[in-house]
């Protein structure tokens, strides 16, 4: 066989596997919308499918030889009928899965980097796969606060030129929660700063907060909201979203709320507040927060000792001291100027990851 003939039918495999996890992620995307009323999930449906889309070159189509493929007429008695939207669902997982499959295997005979991508997507699908198929989905307030309490690596951001290409290398290294911080600028920048990065995260299933901004959050289908002493009350933030919320079905209970804090008075406010978390620091000096004293490791001792909830050592800290800090008992740690000044985010992210896993 050519080399020429063999090129043209791994075009006709990788077409009509991307026909296939196409129709399947819009069969399970059209539940997620319809269904489930889900704004979350439907992103991320939408976001896998355009995907796919992108990977499907012209010259894989016109490879395209259906009068002559055999398998068009076979069917099995399990497609002619499905016992309920759980079998729908399911059956579409799996041929989406198969698919991918197929796609990363002889993506990498064409393309190693199309290969990459589609293995990538399938580890995505998992992750899809297991919130859709269970009742944690009926509550994505749930969802996210198990999120939340599983998180290590928390990403606050600052304005950078690159700054969506810099999240995403920090995702890809394992950050599992991104907070938007833009105190200055236009609002219509904030916002389109904000759906993309909101977008970005949730195709890495990662957590996506915005500081301060209620309106931006809720816009672009954010997970939650966090506030320092001096932004807005959080029983403001709370008016706000169920004001905003009420008319599509939600309420403020789905949406995470988090507020910094530098001692332990300021503490004891956020936990009469009922927030979700709390950041705690500053553990060293940093330009982020100017006019705050370093707290030190003292703070984060009385943290851990007196805290609940998840919260987040913040402060200075990065991959050369963030083991001091985790001796010092913090289960999770947010990170600014070292993961947005770093030349290989990726890279800082998986090493402080992995001091949580040595």
């Amino acid at each position: 066989m050519s080399q020429i003939m063999s090129q043209q039918i791994i075009y006709r495999i990788l077409d009509a596997n991307l026909d296939r996890a196409r129709e399947a992620m819009r069969t399970i995307e059209e539940w997620c919308r319809f269904g489930l009323e889900d704004r979350h999930l439907c992103d991320r449906c939408k976001q896998l499918r355009q995907e796919l889309a992108q990977w499907h070159k012209e010259k894989f189509r016109r490879a395209r030889n259906t009068p002559d493929d055999p398998a068009t007429e076979l069917s099995h008695a399990n497609e002619i009928s499905r016992a309920d939207v759980q079998a729908v669902l399911r059956a579409n997982m799996g041929r989406l899965q198969e698919a991918l499959r197929v796609l990363e295997e002889y993506g990498k005979v064409i393309d190693p980097v199309m290969g990459a991508a589609m293995k990538q997507m399938r580890y995505q699908v998992y992750t899809l796969e297991s919130h859709l198929l269970t009742h944690e989905i009926t509550n994505i307030g749930q969802v996210r606060r198990q999120k939340l309490q599983a998180a290590r690596l928390y990403l606050v951001t600052m304005p950078v030129d690159n700054i969506v290409s810099v999240v995403e290398s920090a995702l890809q290294g394992g950050v599992q929660i991104v907070q938007h911080r833009q105190k200055d600028g236009e609002d219509t920048v904030r916002f389109a700063i904000a759906q993309q990065l909101c977008d970005l995260c949730h195709r890495y299933d990662a957590l996506f907060l915005v500081n301060d901004r209620v309106d931006i959050a809720i816009a672009v289908g954010a997970d939650g909201v966090h506030v320092g002493q001096t932004d807005l009350p959080v029983s403001a933030v709370r008016q706000i979203l169920n004001a905003t919320l009420n008319m599509s079905g939600a309420d403020a209970s789905q949406y995470i709320i988090g507020q910094s804090t530098t001692s332990p008075q300021e503490l004891d406010i956020a936990l009469h507040n009922q927030v979700d978390y709390v950041g705690v620091g500053p553990v060293h000096a940093t330009p982020t927060k100017p006019n705050k004293a370093a707290s030190g490791y003292e703070y984060v001792n009385y943290a851990n000792e007196h805290l609940d909830i998840p919260w987040f050592a913040i402060g200075g800290l990065d991959e050369n001291n963030l083991s001091e800090a985790i001796a010092a008992g913090a289960k999770g740690v947010a990170v600014v100027r070292a993961l947005m000044r770093a030349e290989h985010p990726d890279r800082v992210a998986r090493q402080m990851r992995s001091l949580y896993l040595s």
